[in-house]
């Protein structure tokens, strides 16, 4: 357990932004997930240094959420401290080609500023659930595009609590992942590049976007995207569908009906069900295509 001390520490460092036993379901898009021992939503990047610098000096786990978009958190909880980087660090500026956008921006929000500058290059996001700094971490992608394509630098906080910065070419983005998910840091803030374009354009093609969404995603239940990453050259999604398993249904977790690499909560699913689900969907595609499928989602928690 957390030591209470540093629970009253953090509460004094910052006065009514901490709190205990926080239900982790209420920061997940599948609504699932047991308790965080300390959780602490920053209002701005000098609390979020306070309470990494912190954390780090009393060597206690620090866990950093943004809008909990493909996370599974266990019914176990999350020991140590979670932070949420939120809306109160979820400022976006523009000037000329570039939008600034600090990591709680919802990705969404950033896209609505680039339609309404005439900036190109965001069209892509239409409808992603996440924030800016989830996005970066794990090079959002849809479409045939990927967040990567815009990212010109990062500003990054250390877990010793210093500002540092990345330029894209030291990111080593790929397929739905980048360095920044094994270095110990957080994002702060991304800057884009983006071209001119027609707002009129921009607007279509987000439109169009987001009705293949709702056409082929299962939008009204609780999901966190795509479970799985393509493999190459196929689809998560097929190769499931073609194993047998659309529909498939544990407990209130189910294989969607709609899109089979998307697993929806019925209502009172749980992360056991989600996981028994995971599995099995593994097990079936290796043994009937040979391809072993890779988790997009992120599994934590302490069981």
């Amino acid at each position: 357990m957390a030591d209470s001390a540093i629970c009253r520490e953090l509460q004094e460092l910052l006065p009514g932004r901490v709190r205990t036993g926080e239900p982790m379901k209420n920061h997940t898009s599948w609504r699932i997930g047991g308790p965080s021992e300390i959780f602490v939503e920053p209002a701005g990047r000098e609390e979020l240094q306070l309470v990494v610098s912190h954390a780090y000096r009393r060597q206690v786990p620090l866990m950093v959420i943004g809008n909990g978009s493909n996370l599974l958190v266990t019914e176990g909880g999350i020991r140590g401290i979670v932070v949420k980087i939120g809306s109160d660090l979820g400022r976006i500026t523009t000037r000329d080609l570039r939008i600034t956008a600090e990591a709680g921006a919802k990705l969404a929000g950033v896209a609505a500023v680039a339609r309404d500058k005439g900036l190109g290059g965001f069209e892509f996001s239409a409808g992603i659930p996440g924030t800016v700094g989830g996005a970066v971490v794990m090079n959002a992608g849809a479409n045939g595009s990927s967040i990567c394509s815009l990212v010109h630098k990062v500003l990054l906080l250390s877990l010793e609590g210093e500002f540092y910065q990345k330029a894209n070419k030291d990111i080593s983005f790929g397929y739905r992942t980048s360095i920044l998910q094994s270095e110990p840091a957080i994002v702060v803030e991304a800057e884009f590049f983006c071209h001119f374009k027609d707002k009129k354009e921009i607007t279509a093609e987000m439109e169009r976007h987001l009705n293949r969404r709702r056409q082929t995603q299962p939008l009204g239940y609780p999901n966190a995207g795509s479970v799985f990453k393509n493999p190459p050259g196929d689809s998560a999604g097929r190769l499931i569908e073609a194993a047998g398993l659309k529909g498939l249904r544990i407990g209130d977790a189910q294989i969607s009906t709609v899109h089979a690499n998307f697993i929806i909560n019925l209502g009172s699913a749980t992360a056991r069900d989600i996981l028994k689900l995971v599995e099995l969907a593994r097990e079936k595609v290796l043994g009937c295509f040979g391809v072993e499928l890779q988790l997009e989602i992120k599994v934590i928690g302490n069981d």
